[in-house]
């Protein structure tokens, strides 16, 4: 016969109180942790109104939509009104010298919104500070922050494109349109004549061919002038070689009026120009990401 030195209520109402105790500390620790880190997010925030936003204003350096396209730019990591702003670019090197700042960049504090959102801690502990819905409520508007930084990417990337390119043929700015990938692949012709590097731009609906202004060089920074684009709604795509782990891959696209045959020398280079391919071949939706 065994011995209990407590009732087996009494043992049991101990253990609850142990667990709720436990939990209660767990949720003061997190309490505290988003005090301390909110007081900080607070503080920096203050440094960014102090120096710039109230100073520039005082000042009246710049005109007010000037001003705020300049900090809306920087909020997105994007530093095109930046550049074209020395006078700010001045007041900004002078303004981030200063030991506030603790050399951190003015386009780091301007990010702190976005960032305090996105990883703030889902612990079961942070989610009992809130009310009910808060915390699906936060995940939408972290969600929906991801999505817009998504998107403001990938206009960056299609301006970029677009500044490489010339031609009426080299139209890439369109609503919808996401940017995949761009690189050289060779184009075989039907006929035995020898192949021809071409470069080619990878968007979710289309294909751009296009070749160098100056023949001499394929160096980065050069200027293309867009020949061909081949809309992806209906086209189709086949590996004619390449299947195994060999030199590279011969694949045949398929368009309603035309064919393509694209080789490329660089194994890992010819499998991801299949994978991206076959991906936006099969992408259909006009407003979403692939």
């Amino acid at each position: 016969m065994s011995f209990s030195p407590h009732p087996p209520s009494l043992s049991g109402s101990n253990s609850v109180e142990e667990q709720r105790s436990r939990w209660e500390r767990k949720r003061s620790r997190a309490a505290k942790e988003l005090v301390q880190t909110e007081q900080h997010y607070c503080q920096q925030l203050e440094l960014v109104t102090t120096f710039f936003v109230e100073i520039l204003k005082a000042k009246g350096t710049l005109k007010e939509d000037i001003r705020e396209a300049i900090f809306i730019y920087l909020s997105l990591n994007s530093y095109i009104q930046l550049k074209k702003n020395k006078a700010f670019r001045r007041f900004k090197t002078l303004q981030e010298a200063r030991p506030q700042f603790d050399n951190q960049k003015l386009e780091d504090l301007l990010q702190m919104p976005v960032q305090r959102i996105q990883q703030c801690p889902a612990t079961d502990a942070v989610v009992s500070l809130f009310p009910v819905g808060a915390v699906d409520a936060l995940s939408e508007v972290s969600q929906r922050i991801k999505d817009n930084a998504q998107r403001h990417d990938n206009h960056l990337q299609l301006c970029r494109v677009q500044k490489l390119l010339k031609g009426r043929k080299a139209q890439v700015l369109a609503p919808g349109r996401w940017f995949i990938r761009e690189g050289w692949l060779n184009i075989v012709p039907p006929k035995g004549s020898e192949t021809k590097p071409k470069m080619f731009f990878l968007f979710s609906d289309l294909l751009l061919e296009a070749k160098c202004c100056s023949p001499l060089s394929f160096s980065s920074g050069r200027k293309y002038v867009g020949q061909h684009a081949y809309p992806l709604r209906d086209a189709a795509i086949e590996k004619v070689f390449g299947h195994t782990r060999s030199s590279g891959g011969l694949l045949s696209l398929t368009f309603p009026k035309v064919k393509l045959l694209l080789m490329s020398s660089n194994q890992d280079d010819f499998n991801d120009w299949y994978q991206c391919l076959s991906s936006a071949i099969r992408y259909k939706p006009i407003n979403a990401h692939p």
